[in-house]
């Protein structure tokens, strides 16, 4: 059973230290460190690389492929080291291209690359969406219209508690959704869809038990 609202308050700020991921630090045209790489629905799995961008906070950032124009095609490139259940995710992106789709997204409780919960934005739809997946089929628990600019860097956010979810853009608190299917540990993942080329620049996972 799922339920959600437009968002109140975040609950109090959690005392753990967050992960950073340092990408400025990853070698430039190759994969980067830490990650494993799976894709939902169809198409090819595509390539992740760090490249050199000037634009971004450490002068690289994450890069996903953007040349498969498969519409049902969500390809993640999933952190490695981090397992839990709650946490508090934010990550740097900034859509660059795409025909079909220009998206960047957050996943959360990643049990396999078709089962997880994730939080996208996109700059082609101008809308924030949250989904699960289940067997590789998403169902949105809750979204809104907001613009989402293309070629320019945006802030999204996700932070999972129990049941509960909560979602930021750009510093402000969208809405949250409430959803009991996976309440196991998971992995978090960076997200995209179609032929999206999409920039990740940073990513930070801070655990909350």
């Amino acid at each position: 059973m799922s339920s959600s609202s437009v968002i109140g308050q975040l609950p109090g700020t959690p005392n753990f230290s967050p992960i950073v991921v340092d990408i400025a630090k990853m070698p430039a045209g190759a994969a980067p460190l830490g990650f494993d790489f799976g894709r939902t629905g169809r198409g090819t799995v595509g390539q992740w690389r760090v490249i050199e961008e000037k634009t971004a906070a450490g002068g690289k950032a994450i890069a996903s492929d953007g040349q498969d124009k498969t519409d049902y095609r969500f390809p993640l490139a999933i952190y490695r080291p981090v397992s839990a259940r709650d946490v508090d995710v934010t990550i740097h992106f900034k859509p660059v291209a795409g025909k079909v789709d220009q998206a960047g997204g957050i996943a959360v409780r990643v049990l396999s690359p078709d089962d997880y919960y994730v939080v996208r934005a996109n700059a082609l739809e101008n809308n924030v969406r949250f989904y699960r997946v289940t067997h590789g089929s998403r169902r949105q628990l809750e979204g809104i219209d907001i613009r989402v600019a293309s070629g320019q860097w945006h802030t999204l956010g996700l932070r999972t508690e129990g049941n509960r979810f909560i979602v930021s853009f750009d510093g402000n608190e969208l809405f949250f959704a409430e959803d009991d299917t996976y309440s196991d540990v998971g992995q978090v993942a960076l997200w995209t869809k179609a032929d999206s080329l999409t920039l990740f620049d940073r990513l930070e996972i801070r655990t909350l038990r």
